[in-house]
């Protein structure tokens, strides 16, 4: 397809801009607004509203003649994204946070993408981090050392899934199509952080594509429902993150079985298990898997690092290292080898480090 061709091809593709909101009414009409100012010519935005108490469906009434307003009742993320879905009827749908921000070109960006690969099922591109007021804190997600996943990453998802860079809920569009063979998002399960399942039970539908465009803003106000306000460790937000682990490797582990996939039983990732141990050394009382033991972690974790075929030997004899040293460390340096690995902004020499083995490797 040549590129006068394909331009035509990605500009009649109708891209569904889908805005969550619950309480954010602060943030909401610059949302709605960067929605509406897309380039691309073929855009429609659908707003959910799940049951906000704050002025949010005042400041809705204002744009009811340019987007499709949605009001219910509070059901959390899952519940307000899968009304969403519902309405949708274009060919490709994204995602938005209604606290976080679209760049005018994201949909025009995302379409020429779907557009040159028909078998994509999904693309992310990385975001810029901006504060309550909308101005740039220099940080990007994913972290700039991590490498996003490409193409068929069916075998990665199923042996690390939680170790993939996979974008948070506005990072994301995925093929209406393929989407809807995995909705509606269990409710229960993903009040919140309803991305975890869309993202990785998305990627084992087909082909997948990282853009490294900016083609977002992730808002860090201080009232964000999951995102950790500093780099310390919260054994609240850890916990959750170990729930949210166990739901989605259900998920996968039914979706994969149902689309015939070959998987590694039990499916392990070091980052979940690294928020395991964290958790147990910290506050073993208040640990969610009872069955949990140092030794055990460690020994999956050792199995996990031996799985990661996207790493070098000595990043892999890194990991098991954080483990043992963990397992081992008195309390007070167990929290900060568990704020060293939770939080790249905390070791920036050693994200260097990491970079240049990676890079190594594939040049290898």
């Amino acid at each position: 397809m040549d590129s006068r061709a394909l331009s035509s091809a990605a500009s009649d593709l109708a891209v569904d801009i889908v805005i969550s909101n619950y309480d954010y009414g602060r943030y909401l009409a610059e949302a709605i607004e960067s929605a509406l100012a897309q380039t691309h010519p073929c855009v429609r935005v659908i707003v959910v509203d799940d049951g906000s108490r704050d002025q949010s469906r005042q400041i809705l009434r204002a744009y009811e003649d340019r987007v499709e307003v949605v009001l219910k009742e509070n059901g959390g993320q899952a519940s307000a994204l899968n009304a969403g879905f519902e309405r949708c009827r274009g060919d490709i749908v994204m995602p938005l946070d209604a606290d976080d921000l679209m760049k005018p070109d994201a949909a025009s960006r995302v379409a020429a993408a779907f557009a040159a690969s028909p078998d994509l099922v999904k693309v992310q591109h990385r975001m810029d981090v901006i504060d309550s007021d909308g101005r740039p804190t220099g940080q990007m997600k994913p972290a700039p050392h991590l490498p996003m996943p490409q193409g068929d990453v069916r075998q990665a998802e199923l042996s690390f899934p939680f170790d993939m860079a996979w974008m948070s809920t506005s990072g994301n569009a995925f093929r209406l199509e393929a989407l809807r063979r995995i909705l509606p998002i269990p409710e229960e399960s993903y009040r919140i952080c309803a991305d975890w399942y869309l993202v990785h039970l998305g990627a084992l539908l087909g082909p997948v594509l990282s853009l490294e465009e900016i083609d977002g803003s992730y808002r860090i106000h201080g009232e964000n429902n999951y995102e950790p306000q500093a780099p310390r460790v919260d054994l609240v937000f850890v916990r959750e993150n170990i729930r949210l682990a166990r739901a989605t490797t259900t998920g996968l582990e039914r979706l994969s079985d149902g689309l015939g996939l070959e998987r590694p039983d039990p499916i392990l990732s070091l980052a979940d298990l690294a928020n395991r141990i964290v958790s147990l050394r910290l506050d073993p009382a208040g640990h969610p898997i009872p069955t949990d033991t140092r030794s055990g972690l460690v020994r999956a974790a050792v199995t996990a690092a031996r799985r990661r075929f996207d790493a070098a030997l000595p990043m892999k004899a890194m990991f098991a290292g954080w483990f043992v040293a963990m397992a081992l460390a008195p309390r007070r340096l167990a929290e900060s080898l568990a704020e060293l690995f939770l939080f790249p902004q905390r070791r920036p020499s050693l994200n260097r480090l990491l970079t240049r083995i990676r890079t190594s490797r594939a040049a290898g």
